[in-house]
């Protein structure tokens, strides 16, 4: 589904990212892990097409058609959803018309107000608030919800877990493991370890803009000497 091959991205003369080669099949939960600083988020932000970064050399390619050098509005209508870190919520909009304002124009698209209510029926309580009266929890199942509201083939996920309390990390944890089932495909881009591995089929380890370890997520949930090398837990 995504294919990524010897990308090279920069912030200016800083040469972030450094050949990353990475696949990111149909239905599968792929995790991207490393520790802060290393480049997962400038990954996230060059398949999207987001600037900065600047990709200087490598290839994109969903469902076989190149990404690089789109502009982000035409690789989000290839339906590539994005959750981004912080959320990014807009202060004016009801949590209803996030949903409406973003609502794919496709008539066989799977996804409505009316089934994103049931699965996150915390929203259909608050779908009167503005997204600023949201708790946090509140605010990632909208931030997930509204790309899903795109009818995404292909969801990036950014730090979906952050400032999370664990019961919200739990649930966020079954809805990704919910919607793989359903055929999406699923990049995770995650500090929490554990959570991360709990949903992933496969990961990979980042380290200074370079992926330096690719394998099943339950191969490195035995791999002790890996986790502590490349990810520092003990």
């Amino acid at each position: 589904m995504l294919e990524i091959k010897d990308l090279n991205s920069y912030y200016g003369d800083a040469h972030i990212l450094r050949g990353v080669n990475m696949v990111v099949p149909k239905g599968k939960v792929v995790a991207l892990l490393g520790r802060n600083g290393m480049g997962k988020t400038t990954l996230i932000r060059s398949i999207m097409g987001l600037a900065p970064p600047r990709i200087a050399k490598g290839s994109i390619t969903f469902n076989g058609e190149e990404l690089v050098n789109l502009p982000p509005h035409q690789i989000a209508r290839k339906r590539i959803g994005f959750v981004p870190q912080g959320r990014r919520l807009f202060q004016s909009l009801t949590v209803a018309e996030h949903l409406t304002v973003f609502a794919s124009s496709r008539p066989d698209s799977p996804w409505s107000v009316k089934r994103i209510y049931e699965i996150f029926p915390r929203l259909s309580e608050r779908k009167s608030n503005l997204g600023t009266q949201l708790s946090g929890g509140e605010r990632q199942m909208l931030a997930v919800a509204r790309a899903l509201m795109t009818d995404p083939e292909l969801i990036l996920m950014d730090e979906p877990t952050e400032g999370l309390a664990p019961v919200m990390v739990q649930h966020l944890e079954e809805i990704i493991a919910n919607l793989a089932s359903t055929g999406l495909g699923i990049l995770l881009v995650e500090q929490n370890l554990y959570s991360a591995l709990s949903v992933a089929n496969e990961v990979y380890l980042m380290e200074t803009g370079l992926i330096v370890h690719h394998c099943q997520a339950d191969e490195l949930m035995n791999d002790k000497e890996t986790m502590q090398r490349f990810l520092g837990v003990r």
